[in-house]
C-alpha cells in the first residue's frame, strides 16, 4: 500500500490515496449504500483511510455501511458544503453526524470556493465551523476549488486543509495553468496547509494517459494525499497497485484504455438552464431548447445532474 503522510499542520494521518466516493453515488454510478460499503471496507483492508464526500454527492450512508462493515469508525473522512449562512452550516454538520453516525468529523470544507472574495462571503458559515473545531465536533476546517485564487485565499483566510484540482493537462482549472495552480500549491503547503489534489485524472477524461497523470501529481511534495473517485473493486486495486509500485498490471491498463465515460442528456431536457450556473467548468450551455455540453471541458462530475428537475442528465 502507498505510504501515509501527515495532513499539514492537522496532525491528521493520511493515505496517499484518498478515495472520492463521488462517482459511486447517485449522482453517477448510483451504487446501493451496500455495495458501496462493501468497496469502502475493502480499500480499508488495503490500506486506505482517507475518504471524500460532500453533502451533495449522497454517499454519506455508503460510507456509514463501510465503516460498519470495516468494524472501523476511525476512518478519516473529509466532507463539504455550499452552506454560506450559520444556520445551513450547522445543518450541514448535524447531517453528516448523524447520517454518519459519528460524534466528529475529520475534516469539514467550503465547497468550490472562487477566491478571498467568495470566501469572505461564506463567513457566517465558516465561522460556525471553526467554532465546532473549538469544540471538538470537527478536527480541520478548509475549502475545496477549481480557482488559483482561491488557494491564496485560503492562505490568508488560515484554513486548515485545501482541497484544490490539479492534474498534468490543467484539465478543469478554472483562471490559469496547471503550473500555476502548482504555484498556489506549493504556496498553501510551505504555509502549512494541508493539501489533498483532486482530479489528477481530469475526471475520467485522461484515462488513458493514466500513468503519467498520477506521475505528476505523486512527484509533488507539497501534495498530501490525492483524491481519486472510484466505483469498482477493479479501479481500486488499479490504484492501489500503482500509488505501492508505480505502475499498472498489463490487464490494469487494457482495463483503462478501454475504459470510457460521458456526460448523457436525455431527449426530455427541458432548458430550463438549471445546471448552467453549477458547471464550475462552464461545460454546460443551452442552445435549441435544450442541455448541450461542451465534452473538451466537460470534467464529469455529475454536479448538473443533481440539479436537473427532470432527471435528465448523468454520467454513463
Amino acid at each position: 500500500m502507498s505510504p501515509y503522510s501527515i495532513l499539514g499542520k492537522t496532525g491528521i494521518e493520511v493515505s496517499k490515496i484518498c478515495f472520492g466516493t463521488l462517482t459511486m453515488g447517485p449522482l453517477q454510478s448510483d451504487l446501493s449504500p451496500r455495495a458501496g460499503g462493501e468497496l469502502i471496507a475493502l480499500a480499508d483492508r488495503r490500506g486506505v483511510n482517507f475518504f471524500d464526500t460532500a453533502q451533495l454527492y449522497g454517499t454519506y450512508a455508503h460510507l456509514r455501511e463501510g465503516m460498519k462493515l470495516s468494524g472501523r469508525h476511525d476512518l478519516v473522512v473529509s466532507t463539504k458544503t455550499y452552506a454560506y449562512t450559520r444556520e445551513l452550516a450547522m445543518q450541514a454538520v448535524e447531517q453528516a453526524r448523524r447520517e454518519l453516525d459519528r460524534d466528529y468529523i475529520d475534516i469539514f470544507m467550503l465547497h468550490e470556493q472562487e477566491s478571498i472574495h467568495t470566501l469572505r462571503g461564506h463567513a457566517p458559515a465558516l465561522e460556525y465551523l471553526l467554532e465546532c473545531k473549538q469544540k471538538g465536533v470537527i478536527k480541520a476546517v478548509g475549502a475545496s476549488m477549481h480557482h488559483i485564487a482561491t488557494v491564496y485565499g485560503a492562505v490568508q483566510t488560515g484554513l486548515d486543509v485545501i482541497h484544490p484540482l490539479l492534474n498534468r493537462e490543467g484539465l478543469g482549472i478554472a483562471d490559469g495553468s496547471a503550473d500555476e495552480m502548482l504555484t498556489a500549491i506549493k504556496a498553501a503547503h510551505k504555509a502549512g496547509i494541508g493539501v489533498f489534489s483532486m482530479k489528477p485524472l481530469g475526471g475520467g477524461n485522461l484515462f488513458k494517459t493514466a500513468p503519467a497523470c498520477l506521475d505528476y501529481v505523486l512527484a509533488q511534495n507539497c501534495i498530501d494525499s490525492v483524491a481519486i473517485g472510484m466505483q469498482s473493486a477493479k479501479e481500486l486495486e488499479a490504484n492501489i497497485n500503482y500509488f505501492s509500485t508505480g505502475c499498472f498490471t498489463p490487464e490494469q491498463e487494457k482495463y483503462l484504455n478501454e475504459k470510457t465515460r460521458r456526460l448523457h442528456i436525455d431527449d426530455w431536457c427541458e432548458g430550463c438552464g438549471k445546471c448552467v450556473p453549477v458547471c464550475a467548468a462552464n461545460a454546460i450551455d443551452i442552445a435549441g431548447g435544450r442541455a448541450v455540453c461542451d465534452r473538451s471541458k466537460c470534467l464529469l462530475c455529475g454536479y448538473c445532474a443533481a440539479r436537473c428537475p427532470v432527471f435528465a442528465i448523468k454520467i454513463v
